[in-house]
């Protein structure tokens, strides 16, 4: 859980009392057609869909409703290094006015709800969404370098925790076969859970979980730790000895699907839907997370909590995460 991993660690207390402030809060319903500057497309996206659309909006409210952002054009060029300020919502859900997720595209899909985020992880062939073939993908986060998003303007929005709301803190990564998508409740443990200086670590490290194809589930689960924190230390990217995954949060009352779809034909730009069948059933309400991924970076440190370069307890780790912009002003 999420405070058996700080304990009294100090850099939760600060957070916490310094709290971080959004300069707006949208719903689709009030977003205007753009919330960034240098923003290509637009948030103001109406229903249906469309597999032209240039909305930036995406959501993550169940195994059955959750969207990725990736490139808008398909091509050698598109990877995501260098399409990530202009990439769209793709959903598996129509009516958002996205783009929509071909069937076909996502061979498995694991999707958890705990007290301070939701997320989604999986495979599939994400070529279907205009990620090249190779590509080993890259981060997607509210907080680009200039200030800006990854994509700029990129939005996302959440039933999960009661009504339709924007959540200010998210990451998502998307790779030729793998992805990842975490939104993190408003609130002070937000920026830590959601943390987006990881960029290279890839989906593994930064979100633990079930990555397993051929399978579809949503549970409950433990909040975990936050990717990078471990005890009173912070690690950063880049230093020599690079600490092992946190292991994936518990998870429970899972419900399993047999697949998961839309029944989109991809055929033409303004798409109509067939409901896909699924059928579903209650697993052991008790179990952990399956199988990982494999793409995080390999672990040189014998001991996580003893690498080189992690030595920095109490304030060093507070300013450590405040230094490399865990909370968004």
């Amino acid at each position: 859980m999420f405070v058996k991993a700080f304990g009294s660690a100090l850099s939760l207390s600060v957070v916490a009392v310094v709290a971080q402030t959004y300069s707006a809060t949208y719903t689709p319903g009030n977003a205007p057609d753009q919330t960034q500057q240098g923003q290509v497309g637009t948030n103001k996206c109406g229903d249906g869909s469309n597999q032209k659309s240039k909305c930036q909006n995406a959501y993550l409210n169940s195994l059955e409703d959750w969207c990725v952002f990736a490139p808008p054009e398909a091509g050698a060029d598109s990877v995501i290094g260098n399409t990530e300020r202009i990439e769209v919502a793709w959903c598996m859900k129509p009516g958002y006015g996205t783009r929509v997720i071909p069937d076909g595209t996502v061979l498995g899909a694991h999707f958890v709800q705990t007290p301070d985020y939701v997320q989604i992880t999986g495979t599939g062939d994400l070529t279907k969404i205009n990620v090249p073939a190779g590509d080993q993908g890259g981060e997607l986060d509210p907080h680009g370098a200039d200030g800006n998003g990854n994509p700029i303007g990129g939005l996302l929005f959440s039933s999960a925790f009661g009504q339709m709301e924007q959540l200010h803190e998210w990451t998502n990564f998307v790779s030729e076969k793998e992805f990842c998508f975490r939104g993190c409740k408003d609130g002070p443990n937000a920026p830590a859970l959601c943390q987006h200086i990881y960029d290279t670590m890839g989906c593994d490290w930064n979100m633990p979980g079930n990555y397993a194809g051929g399978s579809f589930d949503q549970c409950k689960g433990d909040s975990g730790e936050p990717m990078g924190v471990y005890g009173q230390s912070t690690f950063h990217q880049g230093e020599p000895a690079t600490p092992a995954a946190h292991p994936a949060p518990a998870t429970s009352g899972c419900v399993t699907k047999t697949a998961i779809g839309n029944g989109m034909s991809v055929s033409g730009a303004v798409q109509t839907s067939t409901p896909a069948p699924t059928s579903t059933s209650k697993t052991d309400s008790s179990r952990t997370s399956g199988p990982s991924s494999g793409t995080a970076k390999p672990t040189t440190a014998t001991d996580a909590n003893s690498a080189p370069g992690m030595n920095a307890p109490g304030f060093g780790a507070v300013l450590a995460l405040f230094s490399f912009g865990l909370l968004a002003f």
